[in-house]
């Protein structure tokens, strides 16, 4: 197996089981039974590792978006289906889940940059998105980044944030919801 893969796997179960902040090279290099040394040979330092595990976390996601999309259902239902696969990703990813749990417990830096990545990746998903559902004249003109910021954070809170205080919410309701708030609109 290539050594380099093998390190990477490692890393990943590393970095989920323990985090970031807790992970060393000597655990990584044990896990992937290589010496130390052999991990410098790809890596510079952890934060590299890291990254790169990230970076592969976020184009997975996108794969993953990208597999629900069907182009005889419509924009919003299409976004629908992406926006709520990369969440559910996200929830059962071990590694995004220790993610999550160290930036709002520890504050680590390095978490933080990378779950910012991850965001900016996402938005910038649906940015492209929304985009070409503008120029098909599917909806409005309208400021595709921040059309995009918005309808993100409303799906983390329908899903996370919902699900804190109250019984949670089916993926017919996520989808009820978002299209009323953000296609229909409250007005009579």
């Amino acid at each position: 197996m290539d050594r380099k893969k093998l390190i990477l796997e490692a890393a990943t179960k590393s970095f989920s089981m323990f985090g970031y902040k807790a992970t060393t090279m000597d655990q990584v290099s044990k896990l992937a039974n290589v010496g130390k040394g052999t991990i410098y040979t790809f890596f510079k330092n952890k934060e590299e590792l890291f990254n790169e595990i990230a970076t592969t976390l976020i184009r997975e996601m996108k794969e993953a978006a990208e597999d629900t999309i069907n182009d005889k259902l419509s924009f919003y239902e299409n976004l629908h289906r992406a926006l709520y696969r990369i969440l559910e990703f996200r929830k059962e990813h071990q590694l995004t889940i220790k993610m999550f749990q160290e930036e709002r417990e520890m504050g680590t830096p390095a978490v933080h940059e990378a779950m910012e990545e991850i965001e900016k990746s996402i938005v910038n998903y649906i940015k492209v998105k929304v985009q070409e559902a503008i120029d098909r004249g599917e909806i409005r003109q309208c400021n595709p980044e921040m059309t995009a910021f918005i309808m993100l954070k409303l799906y983390i809170s329908l899903i996370f944030d919902w699900e804190q205080y109250h019984q949670p919410l089916d993926k017919d309701e996520i989808l009820e919801l978002f299209q009323l708030y953000l296609f229909q609109g409250l007005s009579k």
